[in-house]
């Protein structure tokens, strides 16, 4: 098992590397932070998201970057796909979580992991089915982009224009990966999946910055 020859397979499987290191870094830096505003469990509920980001990009630069046969690359993107699902969950969480308080969201964490599992599942026993988890992912990260976006205009939660830019960001990027028609040179050959990486690595600062600063904001009291 060698490296593929690839040029844009190459740059795929580095942008999924420096995306993997990236998120992981991130992950620590909030486990070990005290600058997350929030409950601990707001604050893990985040490192999951990153951790399991972080997981599923490491494991798509194997995937992207090594030569091996149909058969075992089938089952490499089985746990890779595994790890995106749990993102979403974990995001979907943290939306609960800002939006409606820690017990609920502590009350849907199985509800959204059974989600992600079913959904997954069929992506294993249904040949040509990943279109169905697309559609859910892209439905969980509208939902997270409206309450972050409505959070914004009514001044709830501090950071969470922030969070909001990186949501938009990353459903742009999930967008240039489905068209599945970008190809470019810039000193290296990259395609619509080494863009998609691109664009996921700069959407991950405003993510992690929104979610250190959000804040709930004090109603003002009456004298």
């Amino acid at each position: 098992m060698g490296f593929i020859d690839v040029p844009a397979e190459q740059t795929t499987a580095f942008t999924d590397l420096i995306l993997s290191i990236l998120s992981i870094g991130f992950a620590f830096y909030l486990a070990g932070s005290k600058r997350m505003v929030g409950s601990r469990f707001r604050a893990r509920i985040w490192t999951m998201i990153l951790l399991f980001l972080g997981l599923s990009a490491g494991i798509g630069a194997v995937a992207h970057g090594l030569e091996m046969s149909d058969s075992l690359n089938r089952w490499v993107w089985h746990p890779l796909n595994l790890g995106l699902g749990m993102t979403v969950a974990f995001f979907v969480i943290a939306v609960i979580n800002d939006v409606s308080g820690e017990r609920r969201a502590k009350r849907m964490i199985p509800v959204m992991v059974t989600i992600s599992l079913l959904f997954f599942l069929v992506t294993v026993f249904i040949p040509g089915s990943f279109l169905v988890f697309i559609i859910y992912e892209a439905l969980a990260m509208l939902g997270a982009l409206i309450s972050y976006f409505l959070l914004t205009i009514r001044k709830k939660l501090t950071g969470s224009g922030l969070i909001t830019l990186g949501i938009l960001l990353t459903i742009i990027a999930a967008g240039v990966q489905a068209t599945e028609a970008v190809r470019f040179t810039l000193i290296w050959e990259f395609d619509f999946n080494g863009l998609f990486h691109i664009l996921q690595m700069i959407a991950l600062p405003f993510l992690v910055i929104g979610a250190t600063k959000s804040k709930e904001k004090e109603e003002p009291t009456e004298e």
